[in-house]
């Protein structure tokens, strides 16, 4: 078997794409998107006519439709990403609701609501929230209605013990981007292997997850390489980028388990509680994480602009 295939043995094989070719090759289990990716497909003439139909359907709505398009743009793709893969799709909140727990509830009912309409069962859709306070606090209560919550630009263990305190269904810890950071920060060209900052978070809250029990799964995700990928082989799930499907796929590698819940159980954690106090001075603490979650609400927000302004063009 080829790497891929070693791994999906050993882990849940997301693909991080909005494009449906990719997913028919490499038949993962779910799909994740987010709004960089569905600016990027919304922009293939093969993918048009969804746009133009939700463009349709916002018309037809008396007060804002350019946020009904934008949500339908969002659930058209989603639709016949489901028509692909066996398991869930993430579909995002728009990420200028990052700080509006009120408002992230709102915009999540409103696109399970476009799922259900179109005969999909909420069970297979993940709503995706920014792991700030105000998104973890939306995310506890939509779980408590049956609306599962898949939290992310999370780049800390005081994030994702806050998600698994809320009974958030996933956690996608952003394992490349904590590279990233770490890369410029200490001029550095690469790590090898386990010693890569963004394997050593993940690594650190898998072990701390299921050493204590929690229910919560952890979707390692952003990767920058396929080191990265195997150094994590045994998480719950990976979302992985098409390039690096493709490289997984023709690899030659053997793929073991790195990470292990029986391990885990041995490992020497101590259990933190998780108030929004306690949860605000951590992550103040943690230079990587506070930037790096400030510039992915950014720049998420930065691409939900361009697909409105894309919209509005077409609208003229």
């Amino acid at each position: 078997m080829n790497p891929l295939d070693q791994l999906k043995k050993l882990t849940t094989v997301v693909a991080d794409t909005g494009d449906f070719a990719t997913l028919k090759q490499y038949q993962p289990t779910d799909s994740t998107t987010n709004p960089s990716l569905i600016y990027a497909a919304s922009q293939q003439p093969q993918y048009k006519h969804l746009v133009e139909e939700a463009i349709r359907y916002g018309k037809a709505k008396t007060q804002n439709p350019l946020s009904h398009i934008l949500d339908k743009v969002f659930v058209n793709f989603g639709l016949e990403i489901l028509k692909i893969v066996p398991g869930r799709v993430s579909t995002e909140v728009d990420a200028r609701l990052s700080f509006d727990v009120e408002g992230s509830i709102e915009k999540a009912r409103y696109l399970i609501s476009l799922y259900e309409a179109a005969g999909i069962d909420r069970k297979r859709v993940l709503i995706k929230l920014a792991s700030t306070w105000e998104g973890i606090v939306a995310a506890q209560k939509l779980e408590k209605e049956g609306i599962h919550c898949n939290m992310t630009l999370l780049f800390s263990l005081p994030q994702a013990i806050a998600c698994a305190e809320a009974h958030a269904t996933l956690i996608s810890p952003f394992v490349g981007r904590i590279l990233d950071w770490y890369k410029k920060a200490e001029g550095v060209v690469g790590y090898p292997g386990a010693s890569d900052p963004g394997v050593k978070s993940v690594t650190t809250i898998y072990n701390y997850y299921k050493k204590f029990g929690y229910k919560t799964q952890i979707m390692g995700a952003s990767f920058r390489n396929i080191d990265e990928i195997l150094e994590l082989a045994g998480c719950d799930l990976l979302t992985i980028a098409p390039n690096l499907l493709q490289e997984l796929q023709k690899g030659t590698d053997s793929v073991t388990r790195k990470l292990d819940p029986a391990k885990a159980k041995e490992s020497p954690i101590q259990k933190q509680h998780m108030d929004e106090k306690t949860f605000r001075y951590l992550l103040n603490e943690d230079a990587m994480a506070t930037e790096k979650l400030a510039e992915g609400i950014r720049n998420f927000a930065k691409d939900i602009v361009k697909l409105e302004n894309m919209i509005l063009d077409k609208m003229k």
